[in-house]
């Protein structure tokens, strides 16, 4: 068996464009293999200082070591107040077919052409030293260099928000941050503040729901759904506008962590998320996400029980189907985390012809707020030429000065209109930007439509949706939230508003959080339900899955070859894991390379394990406590769990008697029972292997789950 286990990164599809040209420039330009100065001078020792002899004072004429110092002292600018912890990757974006009839954006119309994309994905409550895997919601920015601008799609991970109006993101960012009095808890909903603003803002009921629902704590990147939130419009050339929702559509499908694993991989791996997605990069495992659109007609905006301008609310796709249009691959890493992630600057405002606002009420403040952030984030209003912000076409206009101006502008006008230089640059009429012909009118108010009044009927249609071990997460996660809040008065309204959800959620909520049950269980009425919101119906598939190989000396070669050559063809990937890393010999006297040891990995890093063959492999796993604990979080956490041959012998041990392994008495037949696959006295292990990974696809194994796999020994 070859030692390298891993995949080798495809071909990189070639980007011909102006950005991708830019973007190798600049790392080109950096490659220099001598050390210099800010100014370009070599350095000649940058390791001592200047003294006044060997043990003597440094001499204020050390201008390196004044400029080296002084940049260091500088280097951290003000990190973002939200989404502070994110990771970036480059990829491109291609439309399926022209997209003329609703939009005269122009890089959704020709399918041969690849636009190139950089996208951000990002925790938003803890700050930039956080940890991954906290329940939060995720950001999914994703900046287009298009040929006639830059045009920024700014999504999350799920579809609705926590209020109406943009005039209150101030004080719930201030009520879910660290509490101001002694700057605690960290990244967490699960504090005082936080509850006491849901309970005053009914309004944040159906957020509320999705944030205590398993797309809070997603397994990857790769795996996790994307959307607009805010209503948009697309606008085609004869100036018809119509309503648009965007959402990005994952090809893995959109697969979650459970809570115990996510509070585990905060103290094994930290960075568990942005790790997988830079491997998976580095792998060839490149992410895809279809870029999908639901579209309103105007004449449509009020044929709905609910506001569609409401950003507390999302529209059904079984009422508006998603249409996808086209594709986002993710195929490159960043060069230089500062350089690329930390400073790119997304804005909803940046628009390109085609595509324009609704007066959605938390859209039309956001396009206030990202802006001002940037400003003091990076240091003035010339951030659009850092390169990763940079168009890639030419920027013509009349700024000329600011902070960090790189431009050099020749000439002496800077104004318009102008005769000097003919007015140039001036306006075009007929290519350039032209706002939607809305007709506005009305009073002067600070008051909100009667529309976008009914705060419960959606957030008890996510529940009605949601698979019954969707349901009890849900109701763990309130447990744990809530369970935290100090104040009981918050606590007993807490029940008290989801009671408007769903007297039984409610009741269930009460139970695990020692206060009242509702005296009389409630709900808003809602019946219906969107198979779309439940992750039971996405896709599954095994591909880019990762899977422990334990084994120890004694193992049964043949049983590792010919199961990690069927997952290596079936794209996935795998370590081999040992008591300590190196060289670990076979029964037959063969050597391979256990790449982990049990010190630096753990079972919930992994999608699923596999024990192969080999008595006394067996035997040493089975005295081992950190093996049976290895797999004893698996079965836990309801991952699928793979033995061959003498590896049964594990299993048997096993306090869980009801799942149903491999017999000594059918040899060569492969058992299958919750996730569990085994098979004994076998040497060719092809129909195992293809059960395996079938099981591996289904990404967990709901029956399995609470049950207690503890072993003994």
């Amino acid at each position: 068996m070859a030692k390298d286990n891993q995949k080798k990164p495809a071909n990189q599809p070639h980007q011909q464009n102006a950005k991708s040209k830019q973007l190798d420039q600049y790392r080109k330009d950096h490659k220099n293999s001598t050390l210099t100065t800010n100014q370009g001078m070599p350095v000649s020792n940058t390791a001592d200082s200047l003294k006044a002899g060997e043990r003597g004072p440094t001499l204020m004429e050390d201008f390196h070591f004044r400029e080296k110092m002084m940049h260091f002292d500088n280097e951290r600018i003000p990190e973002r107040v939200v989404h502070a912890r994110g990771f970036g990757v480059h990829g491109y974006f291609q439309v399926y077919e022209p997209q003329t009839e609703l939009t005269s954006a122009k890089f959704l119309q020709d399918p041969s052409v690849k636009t190139p994309v950089f996208t951000r994905f990002s925790t938003v409550v803890g700050q930039k030293g956080s940890d991954d895997t906290v329940r939060d919601v995720r950001g999914f920015a994703t900046k287009f260099y298009t040929e006639d601008g830059n045009y920024d799609l700014v999504s999350n991970n799920m579809p609705v928000f926590f209020f109406h109006d943009a005039m209150k993101f101030p004080d719930f960012v201030h009520s879910i941050k660290p509490e101001p009095h002694n700057e605690m808890p960290q990244a967490t909903a699960a504090h005082d503040t936080l509850w006491d603003f849901v309970v005053s803002n009914p309004e944040s009921a159906h957020m509320m729901m999705w944030l205590m629902s398993d797309r809070a704590i997603p397994r990857s990147f790769r795996m996790m759904e994307g959307f607009g939130v805010n209503t948009f419009r697309f606008v085609n050339a004869e100036g018809k506008g119509r309503f648009v929702k965007f959402h990005w559509k994952p090809l893995l499908g959109a697969h979650s962590l459970v809570w115990d694993e996510s509070e585990k991989l905060r103290g094994a791996d930290p960075d568990f998320l942005r790790r997988d997605l830079w491997d998976a990069i580095n792998n060839g495992d490149y992410p895809e996400f279809e870029l999908g659109v639901q579209i309103l007609e105007e004449e449509d905006e009020f044929a709905f029980d609910f506001d569609i301008l409401d950003p507390t609310k999302l529209w059904p796709e079984e009422q508006v189907p998603v249409k996808k249009i086209g594709k986002m691959t993710l195929n490159q890493n960043q060069d230089n985390f500062f350089a690329e992630t930390e400073q790119v600057a997304f804005h909803p405002g940046h628009v390109v012809p085609g595509i324009d606002f609704s007066n959605d009420p938390m859209l039309q403040g956001r396009l206030f707020s990202y802006l001002d952030t940037q400003l003091l984030r990076l240091g003035g209003p010339n951030f659009a030429e850092i390169p990763i912000n940079r168009p890639i076409v030419p920027v013509k206009n009349n700024q000329r000065e600011g902070f960090h101006r790189m431009s050099i502008d020749k000439g002496a006008v800077s104004y318009s209109a102008n005769s000097m230089r003919g007015n140039s640059p001036e306006p075009d009429p007929e290519n350039g930007f032209k706002h939607h012909a809305e007709k506005v009118e009305g009073r002067k108010t600070r008051k909100r439509s009667d529309s976008f009044n009914d705060h419960y009927s959606q957030a008890t249609l996510f529940w009605n949706s949601m698979s019954f071990p969707e349901q009890q997460h849900i109701i763990k996660a309130f447990h744990f939230e809530v369970g935290k809040v100090k104040d009981k008065t918050i606590r007993q309204r807490v029940v008290d508003m989801f009671n408007n959800v769903d007297g039984q959620l409610a009741s269930q909520i009460a139970m695990g959080i020692g206060v009242n049950p509702p005296e009389n269980p409630g709900g808003s009425g809602e019946t219906t339900s969107s198979p779309a919101l439940s992750q039971e119906n996405t896709i599954k598939s095994a591909t880019t899955r990762k899977v422990a190989i334990l084994i120890e000396n004694g193992f049964d070669l043949k049983d590792v070859d010919q199961v990690t050559t069927e997952l290596g063809s079936a794209g996935l990937q795998y370590d081999i894991i040992s008591k300590h890393q190196g060289m670990i010999t076979s029964a037959d006297g063969k050597q391979i390379e256990a790449n982990k040891s049990y010190a630096i990995s753990n079972s919930v890093m992994y999608d699923a394990i596999y024990i192969p063959g080999g008595k006394q492999s067996t035997d040493q796993l089975m005295s081992h406590n950190d093996a049976k604990t290895f797999v004893n979080d698996a079965f836990v956490h309801a991952k699928t769990i793979g033995a061959a041959n003498s590896a049964v012998d594990l299993l048997m041990i096993s306090e869980i008697k009801q799942i149903t392994l491999a017999d000594k008495n059918t040899p060569n037949t492969v058992a299958t029972d919750m996730g569990i696959v085994s098979i004994r006295d076998s040497r060719d292990l092809s129909a195992f292997s293809h059960e395996f990974i079938t099981n591996i696809a289904q990404h967990r194994h709901w029956a399995r789950e609470n049950k207690d796999g503890k072993m003994s020994g």
